[in-house]
């Protein structure tokens, strides 16, 4: 007899529904075909221990099993429920008259029991899509395949629950969430706060800054400076993440199977991977590919901490990411597309010894190793950070000192005030959200200078000897500073401010 159960294949963030044909025959064998990985292969050894502890058994005869589409590649071994519950109604074991209405999936445990899947976020949205009824899968994995609205999620923890419903008709738990009201409830504010950093107020502006238009910032200072728990404070001044921000992160969180127990990710994520990582693990990819750490960060930060000690090919692998904020991944037999709109926080010493720009610690470093090391990192990377910064060791009296600095929440109403002035200025564009994505064309249309500005600016670039690229930044930069102040204009307040964000672009900047 034949059977269709109905499974689903996760293909960079996008899921594609998976046809399982099971056919019970006269004769003995057991074929499993549609390009399985070894994972799915195995499944058998696993499903036999799972059902004869249930009471129930696979037939000795001839099984069958085609996972269409044939030519398309699966893995992993969330397939197990589905196999499964086609093997029992295939040979009748159970009578299963609406199998066809859901998507099954979960990985077995010999007992019977359901470990987690990955992807469950894009799986659920794809059953929606194709108008599935319902979606069968472990209780681990419900709250996140729940956020779907319009499909009846069913959360079990064995394989009995789901003979049962299908056999004896009995009623499963359905898994309801009301997707605003977590989304919201979930809204907390992160453990690292800016009022734990002593000092450092003109940093404290830069990061502000940065949060406000999306810029891109590195941080150049010796060790113990402060930069680290700088960055780490940098996300609980941003805005709150959009419902639809939220489900996009939380979908390629899914994909790798690291969504939480809530559901919905509320928190922006932070990512700060080590400088021993590969070019595969930052930008994704891989035999069966996977998001990687730039796609991870997607709607929050990446870290890089102490740049120059990544390698210079992985470096390099970030330039177009940051340019169309999403990564393409071609090879030979795929092409996958992940989102990677992320803001790039990294921190780095301005010379090996680390101490060149303290006043008071002595020069260790001869200047050959300090542009040796300095020249990892690329210009056309550092075109692509708006804001260079210097961070100088916080004196004891500051340190000591008891009086609290601001709070992260009252920093964090300024960013959202100045990103709510610019998602009205950039309303009618799909790409454009705040200041740091915007192209030359809008760069001439919001940041007009009068011949004054114009005319400091022309005296800036000629006396600290800025490169041409400095320009599109500072002017960007500017127009952020003044939106944090609510003004329409940028005037020559804004444009002094933000050439004093270009340290690395200054020529002799060693000397």
């Amino acid at each position: 007899m034949l059977k269709k159960v109905f499974g689903s294949a996760v293909f960079g963030v996008e899921a594609t529904t998976i046809t399982v044909e099971v056919n019970v025959d006269s004769g003995i064998g057991y074929h499993l075909v549609g390009l399985p990985d070894n994972a799915i292969k195995e499944s058998n050894y696993r499903i036999a221990a799972a059902l004869q502890n249930n009471g129930y058994k696979i037939p000795g005869k001839k099984i069958t099993i085609n996972m269409a589409p044939a030519d398309l590649r699966k893995e992993g071994s969330a397939y197990d429920l589905t196999l499964a519950v086609g093997i029992l109604a295939a040979s009748k074991q159970i009578q299963a008259e609406n199998l066809e209405q859901y998507i099954i999936m979960g990985e077995l445990s010999l007992d019977g029991s359901l470990q987690p899947i990955k992807g469950a976020l894009p799986i659920a949205v794809k059953a929606r899509q194709e108008g599935f009824k319902g979606f069968i899968l472990p209780s681990q994995n419900a709250k996140e395949a729940a956020i779907v609205d319009n499909l009846e999620v069913y959360g079990i923890d064995n394989i009995k629950q789901v003979i049962d419903f299908f056999d004896k008709g009995e009623v499963l738990e359905q898994t309801i969430i009301n997707t605003r009201e977590e989304f919201y409830k979930n809204l907390d504010f992160p453990e690292h706060d800016f009022s734990d950093v002593k000092g450092q107020e003109g940093i404290k502006r830069c990061m502000e800054i940065a949060a406000a238009g999306g810029h891109n910032i590195i941080l150049i200072g010796p060790p113990g400076a402060g930069k680290t728990m700088l960055a780490k404070r940098l996300p609980s001044i941003l805005p709150p993440m959009t419902l639809h921000e939220a489900l996009e992160t939380t979908k390629i969180h899914s994909v790798v199977g690291r969504v939480k127990d809530t559901g919905l990710m509320a928190q922006r994520p932070f990512r700060s991977p080590h400088h021993t990582i590969s070019d595969v693990a930052l930008v994704g990819g891989g035999a069966f590919p996977q998001p990687g750490e730039i796609s991870l960060s997607h709607n929050g930060v990446l870290f890089l901490d102490e740049l120059p000690e990544f390698k210079r090919g992985v470096l390099e692998v970030l330039r177009q990411p940051l340019e169309d904020r999403e990564v393409t991944i071609s090879r030979a037999k795929f092409t996958v597309t992940y989102p990677s709109s992320f803001m790039l926080v990294a921190s780095m010493n301005p010379s090996p010894g680390g101490y060149f720009n303290d006043p008071d610690a002595p020069v260790t470093s001869s200047p050959a190793e300090m542009q040796r090391y300095l020249s990892k990192i690329s210009g056309p990377l550092l075109d692509r950070i708006d804001i260079h910064i210097e961070v100088t060791p916080v004196p004891f009296e500051k340190l000591s000192e008891e009086r609290k600095s601001e709070t992260s929440v009252e920093i964090r109403k300024r960013v959202t005030a100045a990103r709510d002035i610019q998602t009205k200025r950039f309303e009618e564009s799909d790409t454009v959200h705040y200041n740091a994505q915007m192209n030359t064309k809008q760069i001439r249309k919001y940041c007009v200078l009068d011949e004054a500005s114009k005319q400091l600016l022309k005296t800036a670039m000629e006396r600290l000897n800025l490169s041409a690229r400095a320009y599109d930044r500072i002017l960007k930069v500017s127009r952020t500073i003044a939106d944090l102040e609510g003004v329409e204009t940028v005037n020559g307040s804004h444009i002094s401010e933000a050439i004093q964000y270009r340290s690395l672009d200054r020529e002799g900047w060693l000397g």
